[in-house]
């Protein structure tokens, strides 16, 4: 259940089966397994020790580059494996991760390879046009008009190996008129074809005869003549399909690289001499879950190359094609475990459970509230699991006792907190001794954790489609935590939590907040999680550092991007903040509970809570 696995860390947060070795447990500390392996808490207060509090985003590219070049070495590798003799490229999606701070440093690191973008948009097609090398590909999808189409013909201009692949017969026709209007170069031409094979899971309507894009196979033939007719048969290079996000089994993949492999070469017996390549999408699943008997995929990277070149070298032996080049677009697998989501604990729930705060009367308790001290007092290893359950027992009796008015407020104040004492100091006892018992426990009575971040705008996900995210203290890891915990954001909303799932438990450490400081990490949050966060209460993207490591491997903090303020937040919502503060100031001009040399510190006072980024200010220690 976990409980056994408190002596080691690794396997408690399941850092083995999500972490690819790219962060390690040393010394009690999470630690980045690259150059001189630098803890991620020691990142962390170096920047708040520079003024930067609330939740950081922490990208480290070299993560990112380090998934890039496994793609590309695993198919090298499938390719020599089974004597294949079509080229591997590869472009990034960028609807997965727009921000700046990833896409250029990924841009640099990948230089080297056949890799570029992928655009769905006219403002991403500007990206990649502006951030691909050239030479490197550029596949173009989603609906496109006339401008978007242009803009094509622009980077084939520019000299940028771009496709545009077609979504319908309208756009092809529309290619068809920028030709004539532009000239050459024109860009590549890409088909999207629109397979019998379903996806899987969530994304399962990407594929399918139901699916949002591509053609059928009437359209696809009708696509053919109008090349044909035009001179443009040549233009045609790829053809593309996408089955779905995050597939979780590679059984659906299988099944529609042979139908893509069938429809690649009976085109290419049409005419398309030069279509070159099949283009399988995304979807290379990335393992989130912190229990290997939770896992979200049923492949490994090296099952999935090696079924993509195998079935698409059978394919064209027995077609009697060339063997095409295999793009992918895969943008989770290559971004997701780029970022870390590190947000400080504000307050435990309980912590107002101690013995301090016990009101006992000098006489007249009720009896079970005396059991109840008495039980406290007296619990010990052998009595633990039979006092727990008479606690609980009590608890109930007690509470039923107050609703109908036998017991006062202070009785019922000091039933709440000698329970918890005895769940707290209970699990503590028991915790080498698991039992359904202890689960229940658990499963029951969790320690809510406040976090300094939001669930809407850092996980949109996780509230969204129930996507569960590695997540782990960042330190004390040489000890025992103790704490079945979930976790509550800072929005007025209560879907913010993470709750606590018995399947899949989180367990943190038992810390004084008003003392010591103690970090939460969200790992994985590199994919889709930025673009889809959203501004609920007005709580802005947190502020992101990258993490770049010299050749000696030391490492510097750069390219920080501080969370936005209140004022521009507000502004962003296209309120005049101008006004606001007019009004503001109106309000205390004319308030009689303010007296006049007053209005002016309390403006100032007001002016500096404007000018931070709306996370709550926690304590720094070292101040």
């Amino acid at each position: 259940m976990g409980l056994k696995s408190f002596s080691d860390p690794t396997r408690l947060y399941g850092l083995n089966v999500w972490g690819e070795n790219n962060f390690i447990i040393e010394d009690g500390l999470v630690k980045v397994n690259h150059g001189q392996r630098p803890s991620l808490v020691h990142i962390t207060k170096k920047m708040r020790e520079n003024g930067y509090k609330g939740p950081l985003l922490l990208r480290f590219p070299h993560i990112a580059v380090k998934n890039v070049k496994r793609l590309f070495s695993h198919f090298e590798r499938a390719k020599k494996e089974f004597g294949y003799g079509g080229k591997f490229k590869a472009v990034f999606p960028l609807k997965v991760n727009q921000f700046p701070g990833f896409i250029i440093p990924l841009m640099e690191g990948t230089k080297d390879l056949d890799y570029g973008l992928e655009a769905g948009s006219k403002a991403e097609l500007i990206l990649a046009m502006a951030y691909t090398n050239i030479g490197s590909p550029i596949t173009v999808n989603g609906f496109k008009d006339r401008e978007m189409i242009s803009i094509g013909f622009l980077a084939a201009k520019m000299g940028h190996n771009i496709t545009l692949t077609i979504e319908g017969i309208n756009e092809l026709e529309l290619i068809i008129k920028e030709a004539k209007r532009l000239g050459s170069p024109i860009p590549k031409i890409g088909l999207r074809i629109r397979l019998h094979t379903g996806g899987i899971g969530i994304w399962a309507k990407s594929g399918g005869y139901s699916s949002k894009f591509g053609l059928t196979s009437t359209e696809l033939l009708e696509a053919m003549d109008l090349l044909k007719e035009h001179d443009l048969t040549d233009r045609l290079s790829m053809i593309h399909f996408h089955i779905g996000s995050q597939m979780n089994d590679i059984s659906p993949l299988k099944k529609a690289i042979r139908e893509a492999g069938n429809i690649y070469a009976e085109l290419r017996k049409t005419g398309a001499k030069n279509l070159r390549a099949i283009n399988i999408g995304g979807g290379l699943a990335v393992e989130y879950s912190q229990k290997e008997e939770l896992s979200n995929r049923n492949y490994t990277i090296e099952e999935f190359t090696n079924d993509v070149v195998y079935l698409l070298k059978e394919i064209s032996a027995s077609k009697g094609v060339r063997e095409p080049t295999i793009f992918t677009e895969s943008g989770r697998f290559v971004a997701a475990d780029h970022a870390v989501l590190v947000a400080p604990v504000l307050e435990l729930f309980s912590q107002e459970y101690s013995e301090k705060s016990l009101r006992l009367k000098d006489k007249g308790n009720p009896p079970l509230v005396q059991e109840l001290y008495d039980l406290y007092s007296s619990l010990n290893s052998k009595n633990a699991r039979e006092y727990l359950h008479d606690a609980l027992d009590h608890m109930e009796s007690l509470l039923t006792l107050f609703d109908l008015g036998y017991i006062d407020l202070t009785d019922r104040a000091n039933t709440e907190t000698l329970v918890h004492l005895i769940i707290k100091k209970s699990i503590v006892l028991l915790r080498d001794k698991p039992s359904q018992e202890i689960k229940d426990v658990l499963e029951r009575v969790q320690e809510r954790y406040l976090v300094n971040f939001s669930i809407f705008q850092s996980l949109p996900d996780y509230w969204g489609l129930n996507q569960s995210f590695p997540v782990m203290p960042l330190d004390r890891l040489n000890s025992r935590p103790t704490r079945s915990a979930s976790l509550w954001d800072i929005t007025c909303d209560s879907d913010g939590e993470v709750a606590f799932n018995i399947e899949n438990p989180l367990y943190l450490h038992d810390v004084d907040v008003e003392r010591e400081e103690y970090f939460l990490g969200f790992f994985k949050v590199g994919a889709y999680q930025e673009v889809l966060g959203m501004r609920h209460n007005l709580f802005t993207h947190p502020t992101e550092a990258t993490i770049n490591f010299e050749d000696d491997g030391t490492y510097r903090i750069e390219n920080i991007i501080e969370a936005q303020n209140i004022l521009d937040v507000l502004d962003d919502f296209d309120y005049d903040t101008k006004e606001i503060e007019r009004r503001i100031r109106q309000h205390i001009d004319e308030s009689d509970s303010i007296e006049d040399e007053e209005r002016k510190e309390i403006l100032g006072e007001l002016y500096l809570y404007l000018s931070e980024n709306g996370y709550l200010r926690t304590i720094n220690f070292n101040e």
